[in-house]
């Protein structure tokens, strides 16, 4: 069966093997950057505009996971899977990953009693859930490749539509209106009140104080209001990604066994998105019309992500089925136990054997090792979870 764990199948023999490559690694990529990355900044993620190699991640796993909607779903309705089975299982697999990140990943025993006056409603796996459960539904069966799947773009481009209008003409009081910037001393301290601008200004209506209490952008730029890089417009744009993801699936669909046309296909959409985005965002990082910038998740950011999300998977799938040079490992344990690492190293992460206090607090020597040691832990875990055939699913 099609186990969802973190809203990817764990194993579907109609996935390609690439997508588990590069869902395995993301995986393991993304605990190490939890980790700290050794306290270099290109594993930190950009304090506003710009990029590093921890934004890149979440973008992968948003990605990934509408390619394997459409490639799951199609091996399910080969089986004679009804659509109302189909339904039960998206709708009790959105409440579980939605229940996981609500009240084990945004609440620790470290930050006292429960309260409701404090509890973050986004997150990572909230966000990943919600977009898991629109992609999923009924209206999204792949029929061929572009020109026929008109009413699906047509979604599409009206949600993105709906990002555009409302981050560029919803007035947001004492902001300018269109206001993409951090607030706080940035733009040489002219707004300090408007960080994330519209977006900030709908997740604070919507969750008032209710969001995460250290954005990248509060030490930098010194602001003041909460902001979610979890929030509401920006799943606008996760649901845009992972669209894109089922266009990818469904390029390996329709031209199933001809390689040459599906690494053809993929290089041209990267192409596409990624001149796309150097338009947008001008190739610079705070001078474009549109900057690239995760924490809003900016519709140059979808672009530029999806861009070298194809440029993955197309490289991935000449490794891995083309070639069948390299089946995964060591990523491919942590991958088949997903949701088991990527909760449990939330939650111990500040653990002892995981990390410890560092006792030289210069130079990156001692937290690179930190930040190897507490991966390569997880992923030892992971084997032997996998050796004793125990697959935490749902």
């Amino acid at each position: 069966t099609v186990t969802l764990l973190l809203v990817m199948p764990s194993y579907c023999p109609t996935l390609a093997d690439s997508l588990f490559c590069i869902y395995r690694f993301a995986l393991t990529v993304m605990v190490f950057v939890n980790y700290g990355g050794g306290g270099y900044w290109f594993f930190q993620h950009a304090p506003w505009n710009g990029l590093t190699v921890a934004d890149l991640v979440m973008p992968w796993f948003v990605f990934i996971i509408g390619t394997s909607v459409v490639l799951a779903f199609r091996s399910m309705q080969r089986r004679g899977v009804s659509r109302l089975q189909l339904l039960r299982k998206v709708t009790w697999r959105t409440v579980v990953l939605l229940m996981l990140g609500f009240c084990f990943l945004n609440y620790s025993p470290r930050d006292g009693p429960l309260s409701w006056s404090w509890l973050r409603i986004p997150g990572v796996l909230q966000r990943l859930a919600f977009t898991y459960f629109v992609l999923s539904h009924h209206w999204w069966n792949p029929v061929q490749d572009v020109v026929l799947y008109w009413p699906q773009w047509l979604i599409i481009i009206l949600l993105e539509t709906l990002w555009l209008c409302i981050t560029f003409l919803m007035p947001v009081p004492n902001c300018p209106t269109g206001y993409l910037g951090a607030g706080g001393i940035g733009d040489n301290g002219l707004y300090p009140n408007c960080t994330g601008g519209a977006a900030g200004y709908v997740d604070r209506w919507m969750f008032g104080d209710n969001m995460y209490r250290y954005p990248t952008c509060k030490e930098m730029y010194r602001t003041t209001q909460p902001f979610d890089p979890e929030g509401l417009l920006g799943t606008i744009n996760s649901i845009v990604m992972g669209f894109l993801g089922m266009q990818a699936g469904k390029i390996i669909i329709f031209y199933k066994g001809m390689n040459f046309h599906i690494l053809c296909r993929f290089l041209a959409w990267a192409v596409i998105l990624g001149i796309s985005a150097a338009i947008l965002s001008k190739c610079t990082r705070d001078g474009g019309f549109i900057p690239v910038n995760k924490n809003l998740w900016s519709l140059s950011y979808v672009l530029c992500m999806g861009c070298f999300s194809f440029l993955l998977l197309g490289g991935m799938y000449f490794v891995s089925d083309v070639k069948g040079w390299w089946p995964g490992q060591p990523f491919i344990y942590p991958g088949m136990n997903s949701i088991f690492v990527y909760v449990g190293h939330s939650l111990l992460g500040f653990y002892f054997p995981f990390s410890w206090e560092m006792h030289f607090q210069k130079g990156h020597g001692e937290r690179l090792f930190q930040s190897l040691w507490g991966t390569a832990l997880w992923v030892l875990i992971a084997y032997l979870l996998y050796r004793k055939k125990f697959f935490l699913k749902i």
